[in-house]
Parts: C-alpha cells; sequence; structure tokens
C-alpha cells in the first residue's frame, strides 16, 4: 500500500523533512480520526508521497514510513497517534492538483475527491500515474 502525506509548506514543507535525514520526522499534530485510522494501518518501510497543500497542491517528493503508529508526543490525548516518516527523494517533476484532476486514470484517487483529509491512501496504479506524471 502507499500513502499520501499533506503539509502547509509554511508550516513543514519538503525541504523541512530532507533536512531531517534518516533519522526522519514525527507525522505529529494529526487530529483527525480518518488520518489516525490510516496511520494505523501503516508498516515501516511503505512509502509515500509528500504533498504541499494550500497555494503549491502539489506532490514533491517520495518518503518511507521508518516508525509505525505510536502515540503522537504533541499531545497527553492518548486517541492521537502518528508514524514517523524519512525522505526518499524529491520528484523531478512536481504534479499537480489539478495535472491529478484532469487525467481519467485518478479520478478515484482521495486526493481527488476529498481534498482536505491530511492522510490518505494511494493505489499501486495511482503511484504508478503519479510517478509518469513527475517523470520519476
Amino acid at each position: 500500500m502507499y500513502w499520501l502525506f499533506k503539509s502547509e509548506p509554511n508550516a513543514w514543507s519538503w525541504d523541512d523533512q530532507v533536512a531531517k535525514g534518516d533519522t526522519g520526522e514525527e507525522w505529529d499534530g494529526v487530529r483527525n480520526y480518518q488520518a489516525r485510522n490510516i496511520m494505523r494501518q501503516m508498516e515501516i518501510g511503505d512509502l509515500g508521497f509528500f504533498y504541499h497543500s494550500q497555494k503549491e497542491k502539489s506532490v514533491v517528493g517520495i518518503v518511507e514510513i521508518i516508525a509505525p503508529a505510536h502515540p503522537d508526543s504533541t499531545t497527553n490525548d492518548d486517541r492521537w497517534e502518528c508514524v514517523d516518516i524519512k525522505a526518499v527523494r524529491a520528484l523531478k517533476n512536481p504534479v499537480t492538483l489539478a495535472m491529478c484532476k484532469s487525467d481519467p486514470r485518478l479520478a478515484d484517487m482521495v486526493l481527488v475527491k476529498n481534498t482536505r483529509l491530511s492522510v490518505q491512501p494511494i493505489t499501486p496504479a495511482e503511484w504508478d500515474v503519479i510517478l509518469e506524471l513527475g517523470n520519476s
């Protein structure tokens, strides 16, 4: 399974993620039950896309899950969990939301249907299309 992680670049950017190196970073602060439950499905070694939300609205890189779901260190509320991720590589060309919406192969993609969900599953077919569109 593949995943997509959305972040506002002014809060946590691809460059911030890359700067963390192999130690990676918690994908903390998620306060949505659906997104939390998606993270609970992730396994070490799974890959995901790093997506810049707000103005850019584009997939910019690939990340790897390096720690399974665990308590989110930014809260004492035990309902919230997160995974740790590390940057793998940037896409050669960012893949915009507009590109995803205009490609019929991505019509059922969660990003296209629910642009607000911060952590999302990606099918293997969708993964391949995004890589193709990003020339990666």
